[in-house]
């Protein structure tokens, strides 16, 4: 028995691994509903379409793996937009389905007519109708491994009329469609980064999103060479906050410890970010940046090495060529800077001193006085 394109999606998605989809029905989705129904994958409802592109990025991020959302004709379709930006921004794999009127009513100025893909063309790598269902199983699978590929937003929109038409094959080549793997960095620019890691006498790593996965390496390289960890924004859920190595995050919701590291080491390892906030980073350090793209290598701040490569093979291998230092007194003292800073977020967040803080800047006694005024 022949599938419908319906049928065919959520088959491909369903063999590739998706459990869940995120979405606020409507008619134009019906077909797709149908066939979420009949297979394991689960319909997650959601108030709001930006809602249902947040959900799909954030389990796409923490997952490394497709993520999917779903939006009806018209503002149920334009909705996602904003939420797939944040997909776009932080690279995660993320697959937009926007339903649409049937064929026969496009150019006809219909109720809640759009052109999604002229509007989704700027956060998605990829954007495609499926006009027909001949090509159905094709620009599913390229959507996709675009998805993948580029570890980005690609968008497909379906009218309904399709949806429901038999397609003419099931979408092939499965096995193509998965996450990308691990890079593993060449031979002679982890043995520079050696030489250089043995020659500083300080080093401070910074974490980002692609640590995750690498947190024993993580605290084995820091133990190797007195080195305290600090992370980006993305790179906060790799530890817990009171692991002893874990210094918090710099710029601006950082802490001051690890801000006055970031300064005074003589080595700044950036392991799997390109942060952004450039004037947080140094400027006079020798800095060594590892990433899987090379194009975000040295984009932020002055780098003598930057090595394409996954953060986890990258720090097997500096484990097996790095000399371990004997010296603590650097990661001694930032992990104290560390520890002091808490306590005094500590002692600001205490009611009593919340009140002694209100009470100093305005006395009740003037604050009762400036109420009469007003009144």
């Amino acid at each position: 028995m022949s599938l419908t394109v319906a049928q065919v999606l959520v088959d491909a998605l369903e063999r590739i691994g998706v459990r869940h989809i995120f979405g606020l029905i409507g008619d134009s989705l019906n077909p797709l509903a149908d066939a979420v129904r009949r297979s394991k994958i689960q319909w997650l409802g959601v108030r709001h379409e930006e809602g249902a592109a947040l959900a799909a990025a954030g389990q796409a991020k923490l997952t490394g793996r497709l993520g999917v959302c779903c939006g009806t004709t018209g503002p149920g379709s334009t909705h996602l937009v904003a939420g797939l930006y944040e997909a776009s921004r932080d690279h995660a794999p993320v697959l937009a389905i926007s339903g649409d009127m049937p064929r026969r009513m496009h150019g006809t100025d219909y109720i809640q007519a759009t052109e999604p893909d002229l509007l989704f063309r700027d956060p998605a790598l990829y954007t495609e109708t499926i006009s027909c269902p001949a090509q159905a199983a094709a620009v599913i699978h390229q959507a996709i491994g675009a998805a993948y590929a580029g570890r980005g937003v690609a968008h497909l929109t379906v009218p309904q009329d399709v949806f429901e038409s038999k397609a003419e094959s099931a979408v092939s080549s499965i096995a193509t469609l998965k996450p990308l793997p691990e890079v593993i960095p060449a031979e002679e620019a982890i043995a520079d980064a050696a030489r250089r890691i043995d020659a500083a006498t300080s080093v401070v790593i910074m974490c980002g999103a692609s640590c995750r996965g690498a947190a024993g390496e993580l605290r084995a390289l820091s133990d190797r060479l007195k080195a305290p960890l600090i992370h980006s924004v993305k790179g906060k859920d790799i530890m817990p906050h009171d692991e002893p190595r874990w210094i918090g995050g710099i710029g601006m919701i950082g802490t001051k410890a690890s801000y006055n590291a970031v300064m005074r080491c003589e080595l700044f390892m950036m392991l799997g970010t390109a942060y952004p906030y450039s004037e947080y980073l140094p400027h006079r350090t020798t800095i060594i940046q590892v990433d899987e793209r090379a194009r975000v290598l040295g984009r932020r701040a002055p780098t003598a090495l930057g090595i394409v490569g996954s953060v986890r093979p990258t720090l097997r291998l500096l484990l097996d060529r790095v000399a371990a230092k004997a010296d603590s007194g650097f990661f001694d003292e930032v992990n104290a800077a560390r520890h002091k800073w808490n306590a005094m977020l500590d002692s600001q967040a205490h009611p009593a001193a919340e009140h002694a803080v209100v009470g100093e800047l305005a006395p009740p006694e003037r604050l009762a006085a400036d109420h009469r005024l007003v009144q």
